[in-house]
C-alpha cells in the first residue's frame, strides 16, 4: 500500500486522459480551452502500465476524469483496461454527460461502475449561463438512461456560486426528495486564472452545512473508497447529498488519492507546485519502475495544501486535472 509520511494510505487514483473540454464553465474555462486538440496524451499503453503499478501498490479505485474524457476516443478501451486490471475493484468516471445519452450502455458494458455527472443549476437557463451549453435535458436525460441500464453508483457535481446557483439549492433539493442519486456541493475553489471571479462568488461550504444541518441531514459514515465529501441523509429524501469543502479545517487529514495528468505527470496534490514526470518508465513499459518512482515521489507530499492563504500551486484551471 503506497503510504506518505503522514500515515496517509493512497488507495484511490484520479485519472486524468485528457485536458480538453467542450464545455465553457464559467468557473473553469470561461474562454473554452486553448486549441481545438489535446497534444501528448498518455496512449493506452502508457495508461495500461500506469494501472497495473498503481494496483500492486495496493489501488482498488480508479476515477476517469479529463478535461472531459468522452472526447477520447479511446474511451471505451481505458474503461474496460482499468476494470480488467487484478486489484482494481471499482472504475468510476466524472463527466460533463454530453455524450451519456448516446454511449452508457458502452459504458456499463466495459465494466464502468459509477458516474459522477457534472450539473451546476437545474434551472436550464442558468446551466447555459454558467457552462455555454443549453445541454441541461439532454444531461437529465442521460443519467435517467445510465439508471436503466444498471449503473448505480450516480452522483452529481454542482460548483456553488454566490451569483450564479445558490439561490437555486431548493431545486438541487427538490430533485433528491423523488431521485435515489447523491448531489454532491463543491466550495468554488481558487485557481491561477479565476482569482476575481472566486472573489464574487465563494461560498463557505461551512456555512451550506449549517444551513442543512438545520434542516434536519444527518452526516454519514465515510467509507473506504469515499473521496473527500462529507455526505448526509435526510428521511423525507430519496436522494442522498454531498459536500466537498476544501477550505474547511483539517480537509487534507483524511487525502486517500493521487492524481495523474494525461501527460503522465504525478501530482501528489491538486495543488501541488509542479507534476512529477513518470512518463519515461510508462513509456517503456516498465511497471516494477513506475512503482519505484510513485513510491519515492510519495515521500515528498506535504501535509496540507495552502489555498487558505491564496497558494494554488501550478493549477491555472481544474481542466488540468479533472479537480
Amino acid at each position: 500500500m503506497l503510504q506518505d509520511n503522514f500515515g496517509r494510505q493512497f488507495h484511490y487514483l484520479r485519472l486524468s486522459v485528457t485536458e480538453m473540454c467542450n464545455f465553457r464553465c464559467n468557473y473553469c474555462l470561461p474562454n473554452g480551452n486553448e486549441c481545438d486538440t489535446s497534444k501528448g496524451n498518455m496512449t493506452l499503453n502508457e495508461i495500461h502500465t500506469l494501472v497495473q503499478a498503481f494496483a500492486r501498490l495496493g489501488t482498488s479505485k480508479i476515477r476517469i476524469t479529463g478535461g472531459e474524457p468522452s472526447l477520447r476516443r479511446d474511451l471505451i478501451d481505458i474503461i474496460s483496461m482499468c476494470k480488467n486490471t487484478p486489484g482494481i475493484e471499482k472504475v468510476a468516471m466524472t463527466t460533463n454527460a454530453f455524450r451519456l445519452k448516446k454511449d452508457v450502455q458502452r459504458y456499463a458494458d466495459a465494466g464502468l461502475d459509477a458516474l459522477n455527472v457534472s450539473a451546476d443549476s437545474l434551472d436550464p437557463r442558468m446551466f447555459a449561463a454558467i457552462t455555454g451549453k443549453d445541454k441541461l435535458e439532454d444531461i437529465l436525460a442521460g443519467v435517467e438512461h445510465a439508471i436503466a441500464v444498471g449503473i448505480k453508483h450516480i452522483k452529481f457535481n454542482s460548483v456553488i456560486l454566490k451569483q450564479f446557483n445558490l439561490g437555486g439549492l431548493t431545486q438541487f433539493l427538490n430533485y433528491l426528495k423523488t431521485h435515489a442519486v447523491t448531489w454532491r456541493f463543491i466550495e468554488l475553489m481558487q485557481t491561477g486564472d479565476n482569482a476575481s471571479f472566486f472573489a464574487a462568488n465563494h461560498v463557505r461550504g461551512e456555512d451550506v452545512k449549517k444551513a442543512l444541518l438545520a434542516q434536519g441531514w444527518q452526516r454519514m459514515v465515510r467509507e473506504k473508497h469515499a473521496g473527500p465529501a462529507q455526505e448526509f441523509t435526510h428521511s423525507d429524501y430519496l436522494g442522498k447529498l454531498g459536500l466537498i469543502m476544501p477550505y474547511s479545517k483539517d480537509f487534507c487529514t483524511t487525502c486517500n488519492r493521487l492524481r495523474v495528468s494525461s501527460s503522465g505527470k504525478l501530482h501528489l496534490c491538486l495543488f501541488s507546485q509542479h507534476g512529477l514526470s513518470i512518463r519515461d518508465t510508462l513509456s517503456s513499459g516498465d511497471i516494477e519502475g513506475t512503482c519505484e518512482a510513485l513510491r519515492a515521489h510519495l515521500s515528498l507530499k506535504t501535509a496540507s495544501h495552502e489555498l487558505q492563504k491564496g497558494f494554488t500551486g501550478a493549477t491555472k484551471q481544474l481542466a488540468m486535472l479533472g479537480g
